[in-house]
Order: C-alpha cells, then structure tokens, then sequence
C-alpha cells in the first residue's frame, strides 16, 4: 500500500460508519482523522486542524454538514479545503445545495467500494493540483 500522506478528516455523527471510513480511507494510504459531528469538526479545524480534505454527511445533529461546509467556506483559511459530501441524501435539491455552497463531490449511501474508490481517487488528483499550485 502507497502512503499518500493526504490528511483526511471524517465528520459523521454515526460511529460505526466513522470507523468504517476511517479504517477504508487507512487501508488506501491516507492520514485519517475523525469528529463525531458537525461543531466538534469546526472546533477542531479552528483549533488548528490542518486537512488535506473533508469528508461529511449532510444529517447529523446541531448542526448539519451542509452548514458547516458553509462555516468552512466562509473562513479564507480554510475556502481551498475539498469536501467529499458521503449522504443518505440523494434529492436533487440537497445535490444542488450542496454545489452552490462549494462541496467537491457527492456520494450517495449506500454506495459499492469501487464507487468510494473511484472518488478517493478524484480526491488525489485534487490534492495533488492544490499541491502544485502552492
């Protein structure tokens, strides 16, 4: 397995699906962190958390996934961050909401491991551009 030395965090308020995609994301190479929550994710990027990019849900409680993409992308520190959206919530209108507020990519759960593999892929390419243009 090639480390990838790509920090991700994950922001789900679900723990089983947390340790999922953690050990998912571990086994192809990249530098997982987790946050059980929408407002522990902020706090911890305000902290100084530094992700390559962020992967969230859209329902979670106090505060949904879309309004912290919204917080995030507020923030000039942290506007370049890619967020993959990994939501229950296929409806056109979240999709659409999702887009505007300036997420990355959108899964749908439940999803099949080459369709996460395909977009863990896009991710690279992603950080890989953000990297060079540094």
């Amino acid at each position: 397995m090639e480390k990838k030395n790509i920090k991700v965090l994950i922001v789900d308020d679900d723990k089983f699906l947390l340790g999922m995609y953690s050990l998912k994301f571990a086994n192809n190479g990249y530098d997982v962190d987790t946050t059980v929550g929408s407002v522990l994710a902020l706090d911890k990027l305000r902290a100084g958390a530094k992700p390559d990019i962020i992967l969230l849900d859209i329902i979670m409680p106090n505060m949904t996934g879309l309004e912290l993409l919204k917080a995030v992308r507020a923030d000039a520190k942290f506007a370049h961050l890619p967020f993959l959206m990994v939501t229950a919530e296929a409806e056109k209108e979240n999709i659409i909401e999702a887009v505007k507020a300036g997420v990355s990519n959108y899964i749908v759960k439940p999803f099949t491991g080459q369709a996460l593999k395909d977009k863990l892929d896009k991710i690279d390419l992603t950080i890989k551009k953000q990297n060079a243009a540094k």
